[in-house]
């Protein structure tokens, strides 16, 4: 959720930054205009407030007047009296319409405020599409360069995790879509032990070595926190239901990633200054309808409606240095896990429109998947790059929507938090890039070395 006072002072950078990220710009307009007439009918309200306190100031004053007033005079301040006591009824009455005014343009402008989406940073490129996003960095092991092909680099033609999951019964997808439907999958033996290694390692890595504090948090959660974190109302039409589980009167829906349970815990709270930051991590079980992914990625682990994932998240003080100071270390984070799992990734920044709503910034890394890019006619592939995380600076947008603060110590005053979040291992789609790039010619795949403590030693799948 945006400044609202930020917005009326400059509506032009909230029209640009909707039209850059493909919003309506009409939205700041329709918005403006809905505020307007709600501090008008606001101001209404005070106006007759202070008009009924005055009235009775001088009803008080009247009557302090009768007491010592002669008959004549009587007569006059008592037909004042009752002028002025006839004047709060027809308030009253003026009242309880202005009162059903601002409940309806609250609502309207609540709607309106919901979808103004956060201006991107300036330094963010403008673009449509994912296809303007722009390459910040490649890396890759000494073993390996994604200019070359696969076989040049290893020797051998790859195949992809499809061929290596069936053949090594790792995965079963027939009986995974029998009992769930499209997208839907089982891991089998070896391959779950792969998919909980890498969850355990990266959760770990984030707990034992950067100092995040561990959290599980609820997967399926009130209407309240998915808008509070931004996921409705733009999201809506990605997210399961279940309708009314409790019978208490309201619905749960199924989170499609842990920062929805992990920034929801401190919502509606105001914190002190001396708890930021706030590091926190989660593996969690993710849930995602893919509405608008028909005929995208329909075979293999990339697009799926569940996945287990870590998450990073990170609640800090209102400055925009400590912020982007710690976009960069959650991203530092992912490449050092990436590096030691020797995956070639690249960093890439994502434009304006490919932002989405809440972010002012967002650093996609992808990871090189044989098994993706340009099919030949022999069927090979020619390899390319696949996201697997995406590191978000949201500045205060998420936690004004959760009601999120803190106090100031100098000041004493509360101010809205900031907030970042970032992929540390989703799985099973980190399972492609680990099975094709680990793979050996024999069909089998060597084990990364820092899973196999969490493989129970095992060197090699197959």
């Amino acid at each position: 959720m945006i400044d609202l006072k930020a917005l009326r002072d400059n509506p032009d950078r909230y029209r640009k930054g909707a039209a850059n990220k493909n919003y309506d710009p009409t939205l700041v307009d329709k918005l403006l205009e809905v505020d307007a007439s709600l501090r008008e009918v606001m101001s209404e309200q005070q106006k007759l407030t202070a008009e009924k306190n005055e009235i009775g100031k001088k009803i008080g004053m009247i009557a302090g007047k009768l007491k010592k007033a002669s008959d004549d005079e009587k007569a006059a301040l008592q037909a004042e009296m009752k002028a002025l006591q006839a004047r709060p009824n027809e308030i009253k009455q003026v009242e309880g319409d202005l009162v059903t005014k601002v409940s309806d343009l609250e609502k309207a402008r609540l709607d309106l405020w919901l979808q103004v989406p956060q201006p991107a940073d300036d330094d963010v490129p403008v673009g449509k599409t994912a296809d303007d996003n722009v390459q910040i960095s490649t890396w890759g092991p000494d073993w390996f360069s994604p200019e070359k092909s696969f076989e040049d680099n290893k020797g051998f033609k790859p195949k992809s995790h499809m061929e290596l999951g069936e053949a090594l019964g790792l995965f079963d997808f027939e009986r995974g879509v029998k009992m769930a439907g499209s997208r839907s999958y089982v891991l089998c033996g070896d391959g779950m032990r792969l998919h909980n290694a890498i969850l355990r390692y990266a959760f770990d890595f984030m707990t034992n070595e950067n100092g995040f504090k561990a959290m599980s948090v609820p997967v399926m959660v009130r209407y309240e926190c998915m808008e509070g974190t931004g996921f409705f109302p733009h999201g809506r039409d990605q997210a399961y239901d279940i309708g009314n589980p409790t019978g208490e009167g309201y619905s749960l829906h199924m989170t499609g990633t842990g920062e929805v349970g992990l920034m929801g815990y401190h919502m509606g709270e105001i914190l002190e200054e001396d708890q930021l930051p706030i590091k926190m991590t989660t593996v969690s079980t993710c849930f995602r309808r893919e509405a608008g992914a028909a005929g995208k990625d329909t075979r293999g682990l990339y697009r799926i409606h569940q996945f287990d994932k870590v998450e990073q998240v990170v609640i800090c003080k209102a400055d925009e240095a400590e912020s982007r100071d710690w976009h960069k270390q959650m991203l530092g984070f992912v490449q050092e896990l990436l590096k030691r799992l020797q995956l070639p990734h690249r960093l890439l920044q994502c434009c304006t429109g490919d932002l989405g709503p809440k972010n002012a910034d967002m650093i996609d890394v992808e990871c090189w998947m044989p098994s993706r890019g340009e099919v030949a006619e022999d069927g090979s592939t020619s390899g390319d790059w696949g996201e697997t995380h995406s590191a978000s600076r949201l500045y205060d947008y998420q936690c004004r929507r959760l009601n999120l603060r803190y106090r100031d110590k100098e000041s004493g005053k509360t101010v809205v938090c900031h907030a970042l979040n970032n992929t540390v291992a989703a799985s099973p789609r980190i399972l492609i890039p680990i099975m094709e790039m680990y793979q050996n010619a024999d069909g089998t795949i060597t084990i990364p070395e820092v899973l196999r403590p969490y493989m129970g030693g095992d060197e090699k799948i197959g």
